[in-house]
């Protein structure tokens, strides 16, 4: 071939090889990935980054199945060209551990000739073509990077609000829980969230209350509910203008739901009735409620500070005659008259139940004559105990009753001048009251001291301050023993051994802590020990 013609053929070759070039540049440089992340990221809510990132990563998936999984293989697109560039990292070492990522110190200061250990060398890779089942792993990877973003988004968006009521299609029917569209997520609404005998189809529209956001593997979880207490709450702040405004608080709610609910509300302006303002003109505001709640009967109620009114109210429309509290048991008694009995208990002990959960107090109900029955007994029973222990007549002892004494040892304890305050008591009476009461509580206790020591409970035991001999021989009865035994025990536990009304919850703990104390100063000691025994 001449020299002539050589030369043609090189100048050939060489613009084959610019044309291969600038084609494979051309493929190289992917401008169209821009719009399909930005449409993405458009269609799902999400930012365009978040969507290109799930692409580089699907690139950089596929070229590690070409160039082997083993290699360090990154790829980047260029957020303004769309550029794609695939390179390969190595870390210079010496010596080498692992040739796929690492290379020597030598042959790296040949690329770079100011290389050290620990520097790390980007190479260039040619780009890759992807094939058919490339292509499919790079989107399976893209659609779960998006999806996970597109989930992070839900949750970041509802997480902050739990509580609000919201509104949504219904979109599906699953064994009768329901899935709600809420437009930018899915949200589930269980069957036992629902009220009762309300039926959904799809499409249909519901309006239900966050009641909890929660990230699980699958996505973050939107759970609704049309049954808590707080859904009917903020149903009156959407139709209540007052409650929007802070003008009229709601203080508590209870619901039946589906059957029947209170709610007590408070006014902060004296010139603005609470209840009427949530009732509205001709009662159009509490029967809006009444509709979403599908018929829910709403008895709305003025709270009250003291917590009899209160309970008063919470029982309405039973009328009531007495209330008697126990603060300490956190129990009230309320004495209705016979004929309004059935009217404060409610159907099923819905009406008491539902003002109980309300004012948060344990409420029993007692008729007049009930009350008045339990009266007579009581005073019978205290008179023949006082009868008994202080060897005096009924009339004395219906006398100290009458006056509140309901113990010997009120009698033995309090100011001679209570007793002196009585109608028809000397002093001498009021002494030999006094001596006789005494004198009962020793004989008592001497004999409740020798079933203790027969029972075993140890001295160490009965020296705790607070327990009296009675409590110790029902101790003993249980077999608690020991002062071990009784610090084993919770509070609420010794209130069951010790007799009623002995003990509240809060002497009960002192008295398990004081049990407790050995086994702390045991501790504090080894501790203390511990350094030097080391050394």
């Amino acid at each position: 071939m001449s020299e002539k013609s050589l030369s043609k053929a090189a100048k050939a070759a060489k613009a084959d090889k610019a044309d291969t070039t600038e084609k494979r540049e051309a493929v190289y440089s992917r401008p169209e990935l821009l719009q399909v992340a930005e449409t993405v990221a458009r269609d799902k809510g999400i930012e365009r980054d978040e969507v290109l990132e799930a692409m580089e990563q699907a690139i950089q998936k596929a070229g590690r199945s070409k160039y082997g999984h083993e290699h360090d293989i990154r790829a980047a697109i260029d957020r303004v060209s769309g550029a794609i560039s695939l390179t390969r990292c190595l870390t210079v070492a010496d010596p080498v551990e692992d040739e796929a990522t690492q290379i020597p110190l030598i042959k790296a200061q040949v690329k770079k000739p100011d290389a050290v250990v620990g520097d790390v060398l980007v190479e260039p890779l040619p780009p890759i073509d992807f094939g058919r089942i490339a292509a499919q792993t790079a989107k399976q990877v893209i659609v779960q990077k998006v999806r996970e973003a597109e989930r992070k988004r839900q949750f970041d968006e509802y997480k902050d609000r739990i509580g609000e009521i919201v509104n949504g299609l219904v979109k599906r029917v699953e064994f009768g829980n329901v899935v709600v569209d809420l437009g930018r997520a899915e949200a589930l609404l269980r069957r036992d969230e629902c009220i009762p005998r309300e039926h959904f189809a799809n499409g249909d529209r519901v309006r239900s209350y966050i009641l909890d956001v929660r990230e699980e593997p699958r996505g973050p979880q939107i759970f609704l509910s049309r049954t808590h207490p707080q859904f009917m709450a903020k149903l009156f702040a959407q139709e209540v203008p007052e409650i929007y405004d802070s003008i009229i608080e709601i203080k508590a709610v209870a619901r039946d739901p589906g059957s029947r609910a209170k709610i007590a509300v408070i006014s902060h302006d004296s010139g603005i009735d609470p209840v009427g303002a949530c009732v509205g003109m001709r009662g159009s505001r509490v029967q809006a409620v009444v509709g979403e709640l599908q018929g829910e009967k709403i008895d709305i109620i003025q709270w009250s500070p003291d917590p009899a009114t209160f309970i008063v109210n919470a029982l309405a429309p039973a009328e009531v005659a007495k209330v008697v509290l126990d603060e300490d048991a956190h129990r009230i008694e309320v004495v209705v008259p016979d004929p309004q009995l059935s009217l404060a208990i409610g159907r099923r002990g819905q009406n008491v139940r539902l003002a109980s959960q309300l004012t948060g107090w344990n409420i029993d109900i007692l008729t007049e004559a009930e009350e008045s029955e339990r009266r007579t007994e009581e005073f019978k029973r205290r008179s023949q105990l006082f009868a008994d222990a202080l060897d005096v007549d009924d009339v004395l002892a219906g006398l100290l009753v009458t006056e509140g004494f309901s113990t010997v040892e009120d009698v033995a304890f309090v100011p001679i001048d209570d007793l002196l305050s009585i109608e028809g008591l000397d002093q001498n009476v009021a002494q030999e009251l006094r001596v006789r009461a005494n004198t009962f509580l020793i004989k008592r206790d001497a004999e409740l001291t020798d079933k203790r020591k027969e029972l075993g409970v140890s001295d160490d035991l009965a020296g705790l301050e607070g327990l009296t001999p009675s409590m110790l021989v029902a101790l003993g009865e249980k077999g608690v023993k020991t002062r071990d035994d009784l610090a084993d025990l919770a509070g609420d536990e010794l209130l069951e051994i010790v007799p009623k009304d002995s003990l509240d919850a809060k002497a009960a703990n002192a008295i398990i802590m004081a049990a407790r104390a050995h086994w702390f100063a045991a501790e504090d000691a080894a501790a203390a020990e511990a350094p030097a025994d080391k050394s």
